[in-house]
């Protein structure tokens, strides 16, 4: 009986997986497909590739797309950070309350945040356009990183902060050498959450950007409706960098590691000898 719930559990593992990888496998196969067929494959080619490197809307696009990312991500790790930590020594009070607000962006639709940033811009007679969008982009993703750094700052020794103070360090000295490794792991997990966040974004994008600035998102609602390719291409070079971020994220620290670790084998080996 157990053999068999075990065979089942494995064919809905391997049924989700399926799901979800197919697809994505499925664009990287027809992305070197020698014709426009999404059907089918008529020979190996690099064309689309090629073409799309050449294209420059396609490539301002992603230059937009990655620069608006890399300040949204730099600017809202620093704000969500120093929030975070704010509010680790503020009242209870006041910290449920700042938590209760900033679980809205979250939990809000994106259409209702994208129409709210689009109105308030207006309001206040401001011209769309890459400024406009990196400023949205900042505000939604600060929740994300503050709600990845407060589970480390609730597990962090609140006396090591005042023991630093104690033992001759400034305010500034005890955060950045002794807050800041401990939560590390929370800082760079609400920075990558943030970064894909703001990659990833279409709607808000869409209602705070202006003429000529486009993301990767924009460009690939306005050229999907007709056989692009290029698509394909743009997509599987996606999926080949986030796959090479993940691997170089999860091996690297496992590299490390192994490496600590034979360090004090040696040490010790070299201690038992002496």
């Amino acid at each position: 009986m157990e053999h068999k719930t075990k065979i089942h559990e494995r064919i809905y593992a391997a049924l989700i997986l399926a799901f979800f990888y197919l697809p994505i496998i499925y664009v990287v196969f027809f992305s070197f497909n020698q014709s426009k067929s999404l059907t089918k494959f008529t020979g190996f080619s690099l064309q689309w590739y090629e073409k799309m490197f050449a294209d420059r809307m396609i490539m301002s696009a992603i230059g937009y797309t990655v620069l608006c990312a890399v300040i949204a991500t730099f600017v809202s790790t620093i704000v969500g950070t120093v929030t975070a930590i704010g509010l680790s020594k503020s009242k209870r009070v006041l910290r449920e309350a700042v938590n209760q607000v900033n679980n809205l962006p979250m939990l809000n639709p994106d259409i209702v945040t994208a129409i709210g940033f689009m109105l308030f811009f207006t309001s206040l007679k401001i011209k769309t356009g890459f400024v406009t969008m990196v400023l949205a982009h900042i505000a939604f993703c600060i929740p994300y990183v503050i709600l990845s750094v407060m589970p480390k700052l609730r597990t962090l020794d609140p006396n090591l902060a005042e023991a630093a103070l104690d033992l001759g360090c400034t305010p500034m000295q005890a955060l950045w050498k002794v807050i800041i490794p401990q939560i590390k792991p929370g800082i760079v997990s609400g920075a990558l959450v943030a970064f894909t966040m703001s990659f990833d974004d279409f709607v808000i994008s869409l209602f705070t950007t202006g003429p000529g600035v486009s993301n990767i998102s924009i460009y690939v609602y306005g050229a999907v409706k007709r056989v692009n390719p290029t698509i394909n291409a743009l997509s599987a070079i996606l999926v080949f960098v986030i796959t090479a971020v993940l691997i170089i994220v999860n091996v690297v620290p496992m590299i490390r590691e192994r490496r600590n670790a034979k360090n004090v084998n040696a040490a010790e080996l070299e201690t038992g000898v002496n």
